[in-house]
């Protein structure tokens, strides 16, 4: 079933015609606007725990996409990050280096389109490096095109083999169009997860390029007017049993930043709500792209061992010890279902991604 084409809970996603606004819908508005504004004044608090190791932001020009991510230990990861986003069109990154210890920080520091900056304090009490880089997304974002990722995260879009991202946000510029949607895909290998190799700066769809092609399911969130989405091989194989439970895959991680903008829980979400409308009814017909999720790389067993004994990714730890018992014993996610990724063409024809209007 195509995303786009889920039939949305009761009450659908539309803007409430003013003729029928009642209390509730009035009060809901009122607590989005007080939870945007709790929101920020957070991150103006966290400010202060960010240190400055390379600041080069006064190479951002008038009309650059700009990257955000917060990390910690990703030195496997990040060459290709880095590379692959650049190839796209992202022009500068600001990034957080959550104390990392394999030389992240100074792989970072060296590369001449970042600025970064260090904390040690807790990432999870920072609503997962939100409030950090909401922070950076104030004083640098105001403005520009904004790309929000974790470092296990590659952004595609249609055509983006072809066009590059200026011509994606200068499109949707002429549309009106303020924010862009995508879906998490958990890529993960043929085998148990750690019985591969992966090289700093390898490309990890030569390592992991299977996924979940069904297994998708929707649920409307009324008061920030968002259509989640659920599924994927972490739905099948660790929240089975307690599927409300399994991570939500929809993101927003593009959008033209405002100062007064805000993401409310990772990049699920954002107010104000008319960011949400990337997906489903109320979106008309918007493009939408994918965020390629690398988690289950070889090295998620050894990282699953200090995250159990951090207890820094999930706001209520003990509800995940399974997850991180499963991940630490070596599990093979494939089944006969698994399919194998070809492109972004094959994932616009499953309904993963729209070409919407963007043609």
């Amino acid at each position: 079933m195509r995303l786009a084409e889920v039939p949305l809970a009761a009450g659908g996603d539309e803007a409430p015609d003013a003729s029928r606004l009642d209390w509730s819908a009035l009060w809901t508005a009122c607590r989005m606007r007080w939870t945007r504004r709790r929101l920020l004044f957070r991150a103006f608090r966290k400010r202060g725990q960010l240190t400055c190791m390379a600041d080069r932001t006064g190479l951002i020009r008038k009309g650059d996409v700009l990257c955000f991510s917060t990390v910690r230990n990703e030195a496997e990861r990040l060459p290709f990050f880095l590379d692959h986003h650049r190839a796209l069109g992202v022009t500068h990154f600001l990034f957080v280096d959550n104390d990392s210890d394999d030389g992240s920080r100074a792989l970072l520091a060296a590369q001449p389109d970042v600025s970064l900056w260090w904390t040690g304090h807790s990432y999870r009490l920072s609503r997962f490096g939100m409030d950090w880089l909401t922070w950076l997304m104030l004083r640098y974002g105001h403005g520009h095109w904004c790309l929000t990722l974790d470092a296990d995260e590659l952004f595609i879009y249609p055509h983006h083999d072809s066009r590059p991202l200026p011509a994606l946000t200068a499109w949707l510029d002429a549309q009106g169009r303020t924010s862009f949607g995508a879906v998490m895909l958990d890529l993960y290998p043929k085998g148990p997860v750690a019985d591969r190799t992966c090289r700093p700066g390898q490309n990890p769809l030569e390592v992991i390029d299977w996924f979940d092609a069904g297994n998708i399911v929707t649920k409307y969130q009324p008061p920030l007017k968002n259509l989640l989405v659920r599924g994927g091989v972490r739905r099948r194989v660790f929240f089975a049993a307690e599927r409300e439970r399994s991570p939500t895959l929809s993101k927003t991680p593009l959008i033209r930043w405002r100062r007064n903008y805000v993401y409310v829980s990772s990049t699920h979400s954002a107010l104000p709500t008319q960011l949400n409308r990337v997906r489903g009814r109320a979106a008309g017909d918007a493009p939408s792209g994918a965020l390629l999720h690398t988690k289950f790389l070889p090295s998620i067993v050894a990282k699953s061992r200090e995250e159990k004994r951090r207890r820094e990714h999930f706001a209520n730890c003990a509800l995940y010890e399974d997850y991180y018992d499963a991940l630490i014993g070596n599990p093979d996610l494939w089944c006969p279902d698994s399919t194998r990724y070809e492109g972004w063409r094959q994932l616009e024809a499953l309904g993963i991604m729209s070409r919407g209007g963007w043609d």
